[in-house]
Formats: C-alpha cells, sequence, structure tokens
C-alpha cells in the first residue's frame, strides 16, 4: 500500500542508535518483571526465560547463546544488514541485562500485572527494533522474515509458537503460572498485530 504522506525517509543512524536503546531496555525491563513474578511469554524472551528455572544462567546470557543460530539464519533469509542489526541488538540486550539490575530493582510485582506489562513492554521492545529493520534473533527472525516474503502478520505467526513454548513450560511450572504467561505472550504478540502493519508506518 502506497502511503498517502509519500515516500520515507531513512532513519539517520543517531535515530537507530536510539531506537535501539529504547527497544533493548523495554525488552530487558519486561524481562525482570515476568523472571520477578516467575512467569515465562512467547518467543525466544520465554525460552531464555523457562531455561533459566532449570539451569544455571541468566536469561540475559541464555538468550544470546539461543539466538545464535538464528542469528545465522538471519544472515541467509534478512540480508546482511538485518542480520548485523540484529545481532547488535541481541548482544545489546545481554549487555543491558547485566547494566539495568544494578541501577534498579524489583522488589515486589503482582504476577498479573508482570504478566500484562511486561509482556507489553517486551511487544514495544520488539516493534521499535523491527521499525529500525532489525529483530532480537529468534523466533522473532523467522515471525519478521514471513511477513516481509509471504505476507503473513508477525503476531499471528508468533502466537502459533508461543502456543507450542507455553505448552512446553507445562512440565516445569504451575498451571496458575503457566495460564498467567499466556496472558505475557498474548500480551506481547497483541503488540505487533496492532502496531507492525504495512502501510502504517513511513519510515524505513
Amino acid at each position: 500500500m502506497t502511503s498517502p504522506y509519500g515516500p520515507g525517509l531513512r532513519h539517520s543512524h543517531a535515530e537507530d542508535i536510539y531506537a535501539f536503546l529504547i527497544g533493548c531496555s523495554l525488552i530487558v525491563m519486561g524481562l525482570m518483571y515476568l523472571h520477578k513474578a516467575g512467569l515465562v511469554t512467547g518467543g525466544v524472551a520465554g525460552i531464555a526465560l523457562l531455561l533459566s528455572y532449570v539451569v544455571p544462567m541468566t536469561p540475559g546470557n541464555l538468550f544470546t547463546v539461543i539466538n545464535i543460530p538464528f542469528l545465522l539464519f538471519a544472515i541467509r533469509a534478512m540480508g546482511a544488514r538485518f542480520a548485523i542489526k540484529t545481532t547488535i541488538a541481541s548482544f545489546g540486550i545481554t549487555a543491558l541485562a547485566g547494566v539495568i539490575p544494578n541501577v534498579m530493582a524489583l522488589s515486589y510485582v503482582h504476577p498479573l500485572f508482570a504478566a500484562i506489562f511486561g509482556g507489553t513492554v517486551i511487544g514495544m521492545g520488539i516493534l521499535s527494533l523491527a521499525r529500525h529493520q532489525a529483530g532480537v534473533g529468534g523466533t522473532g527472525v523467522i515471525t519478521l522474515w514471513l511477513q516481509k516474503s509471504r505476507g503473513i502478520n508477525a503476531g499471528r505467526v508468533q502466537i502459533m509458537i508461543d502456543t507450542a513454548i507455553l505448552t512446553l513450560s507445562t512440565f516445569f511450572l504451575p498451571w496458575e503460572k503457566v495460564l498467567l504467561s499466556a496472558v505475557s505472550a498474548f500480551a506481547m504478540s497483541g503488540v505487533l498485530i496492532v502496531f507492525h502493519r504495512p502501510g502504517r508506518y513511513i519510515g524505513h
């Protein structure tokens, strides 16, 4: 669809950097809320959170390890520019995951609030990166590739992937936390379904 506002203007490097800082910070903060409440969510963030409850590694470090094969896929499927930006975002999330807990701490968060707010914040972080031609790696690379190449909405594909992740989480988490984790995954994907649509954004 052609935008009624004319062709979009390409983002500057400064705008990309700012968007990356915002996006990565929001994702880390969302992970903190979910981890504090003992929940998971969808995508690579959910896989990292789930594994963090059973292996002695932080969600941030697991996030990077899990991302490696998806980043290799991004180089082939989405091009070097996207892959480089996604790699930067992935390591940025890992770096900020080590910094942000030193400047803010959560003593308590209600699980329902953590599910809704944490999922939404992660979704907004992913959206910030996607608007600047980057992903967070993981399953997000697959969903963005399908939207770009096949026109399949990224949010809807993410929901299907998230369903599989949440089904797996039933073997490790109490049922009530699985239900709240489903809320967080829906909140995260809902952001992409509503806001990440071709023709609604004129920047590149």
